[in-house]
Order: C-alpha cells, then structure tokens, then sequence
C-alpha cells in the first residue's frame, strides 16, 4: 500500500487529495531525514504502539501532520504544522474534538515530552524518536541525514548544538514513555547519542 492509500484507508476516500499534498511534502528535495521514509516509520511504529493509546486513530492523523511543514532554517516547524494540520482536517467530517487532539499532538514533538496521562502523547512521541534506538549503522545514518539537512550550518557551530540537543536528550530521566518501546529503545538509543556525542567532542571538524 502506498502512502497516499494509506491515508485513504484511514481518513477516507474524499481526503484523498490531503493525502496527495502530504505525500507531496515528504517528499520535498531539502528532505534527507524527514522524509517519506520517516513517515512510514512512525506510522509503523504507531500501529505496533496503538494499544497503549486512547485516540490511535487520532494519533495515526497526528503522525501524518507532525513533519508535513519542516524547513530546517526556521523553529517553528512544529506549530506550522499543526496549524496546517488545523486547516485541511477542518474541511473534512471528523468531529472538532479530535481535530483539536491532532493539533496538540503535533504541537507536542516540539518538546517530545508528554505527561504521565497521555497516552496518545506517548505513542506519537515514542514513534517519532525511535530511530535513536536504530541499530548503531541505522543510526549513523539518521545523524548523517540530519546534518545534511543542516548543510548550511557551518561545521562548528553544527557541532555545538547537536552536542547540546544530545546532552538534552541524555539528561531526561527517560527518553521513551511506552513501555514496549522502553524495553525495545531506550538503553541502545542512549548508547548511540553518548557515541555520537563522543565523536563530536573527539573528532576535529573537517
């Protein structure tokens, strides 16, 4: 199933054009990690996790939007998304309680830190950051493509604040709130960022 099938299968044969213009961002030419790759993948996690969440459909529309905007020279990508998120599902007939839960989930991966009670948060959160817990050639893949994204950062100041965003990461007392994806991600997804920070701090840049 393509992905543009794939959205049709969840919200329905008239949002089939949303579907297209969706597929159509993922697959924008600046894109070397937030792609359509990515979306797959968190779709697919999101059906493996859908049984801890109270809403997986909305969550599975959330992961839809939650990259659909992303320009890696500007902050806001997350809201930007959810208000496009807001726009084309206002159009549609799902009721305006679950296009509010498809905004706040998407306004959530700014942060990736949902409360102890969202289990909707916690899917879409853990789905969206699994790739740190990839095996350690998937992850270097991962960083790779993200530093291509990031292509028009100079080389030093790109390694101080990844450095600073993985130090992040290694400071929260949990990096996965799911406890499938806990047990499945959370101790290789910390041996990857402390690696990849290591080699940041030892490596001098090019």
């Amino acid at each position: 199933m393509d992905l543009v099938d794939r959205w049709v299968a969840l919200a329905g044969p008239q949002t089939r054009r949303i579907g297209a213009e969706l597929d159509a961002r993922y697959g924008e030419k600046h894109r070397r990690y937030h792609t359509r790759e990515h979306l797959t993948a968190v779709l697919d996690l999101v059906d493996e996790l859908a049984g801890h969440a109270d809403a997986p459909d909305a969550v599975r529309l959330a992961a839809w939007f939650h990259d659909a905007v992303y320009d890696p020279e500007r902050a806001d990508n997350e809201e930007r998304s959810a208000r496009l998120a807001g726009r084309m599902l206002a159009d549609t007939d799902l009721a305006d309680d679950v296009v509010a839960e498809v905004i706040r989930l998407v306004e959530l991966t700014e942060t990736h830190a949902p409360q102890a009670g969202d289990r909707n948060g916690q899917v879409l959160c853990d789905a969206d950051l699994a790739i740190l817990g990839a095996d350690p050639e998937r992850y270097a893949a991962y960083a790779s493509a993200v530093r291509e994204e990031y292509g028009f950062v100079p080389e030093e100041f790109f390694r101080v604040g990844r450095a600073e965003v993985l130090s992040g990461l290694l400071a929260l007392p949990a990096l996965f709130h799911t406890p499938q994806a806990r047990e499945r991600f959370e101790a290789q997804a910390r041996r990857n960022l402390e690696t990849e920070l290591m080699l940041l701090k030892a490596t001098p840049p090019s």
